[in-house]
């Protein structure tokens, strides 16, 4: 089973951080929401203390979230992810949606990779086998800020890099493959019974701004926060108003 860290007490909320990093990425929203929720934070398989896996899917992923869950004796819960978490999340939506209150999508996407896209993870996944992760997420991690951000916040993006370079290569890769293969999930989205959250940076190079726009008005019930100082990493970039984008949607689910 993937380690997971409870904390907080009320509405049973799992946070699922992204690719490249673990779950240390919601600390700065963890003291305001565990105030008001049950936090649930897994690490995904071969971060924090979860042990790697040969190999990885979105759906064994969510598998992995669901067994915690029942684990904890959870019936439902909020899932919110952040990037490839939120990949994880609507691969859940789909396989459990009768353990979900609702969900959200934190500057992620219901699309499948465009094959310009699954180039890119490809190159990727060959500087990494060539490089190792320090050196590449050394040079990924200052793209996901958007660039006016950089210079304010460098000790941040350093922080990230080198905090997670303990990463192994084989973990990366693995991730990078189940991105490249998991399938389009819009019709999630547009059959979805429960609330949807959708976090969007406005400066998101990593999943495009009007990219995500296309999707917000699929679910029946949408809430749509746009972070307009963000790249991809508004919970870094604009730390209060990521953390009450999540309080007003918890406010507005219960």
């Amino acid at each position: 089973m993937m380690h997971y860290t409870i904390t907080g007490n009320g509405q049973p909320i799992v946070l699922v951080h992204g690719f490249g990093e673990d779950s240390r990425i919601w600390e700065n929203q963890v003291a305001s929401l565990q105030q008001i929720a049950r936090l649930i934070i897994p690490e995904l398989p071969g971060t924090g203390r979860t042990n790697p896996e040969p190999s990885v899917s979105m759906e064994s992923m969510a598998d992995g979230i669901a067994a915690i869950l029942l684990s904890e004796k959870i019936d439902k819960a909020i899932i919110i992810g952040h990037s490839m978490g939120g990949y994880i999340t609507l691969a859940f939506a789909e396989k459990y949606p009768d353990m979900l209150t609702a969900f959200g999508l934190v500057h992620s996407t219901a699309y499948a990779d465009t094959e310009q896209k699954k180039e890119a993870r490809a190159k990727s996944m060959e500087f990494i086998r060539q490089h190792g992760t320090a050196v590449f997420l050394e040079s990924t991690t200052p793209n996901l800020f958007t660039a006016k951000n950089r210079p304010f916040i460098d000790k941040t993006i350093h922080y990230i890099a080198t905090s997670n370079s303990y990463i192994l290569p084989g973990t990366l890769i693995s991730f990078l493959e189940a991105m490249i293969q998991r399938k389009d999930k819009t019709l999630i989205l547009s059959q979805s019974r429960v609330p949807v959250l959708f976090v969007v940076g406005k400066d998101d190079q990593a999943v495009p701004f009007a990219n995500t726009m296309q999707q917000v008005h699929l679910p029946q019930l949408s809430y749509i926060h746009i972070l307009r100082q963000s790249g991809h990493m508004g919970m870094l970039e604009e730390t209060e108003k990521c953390t009450n984008a999540i309080i007003q949607f918890l406010n507005m689910v219960k």
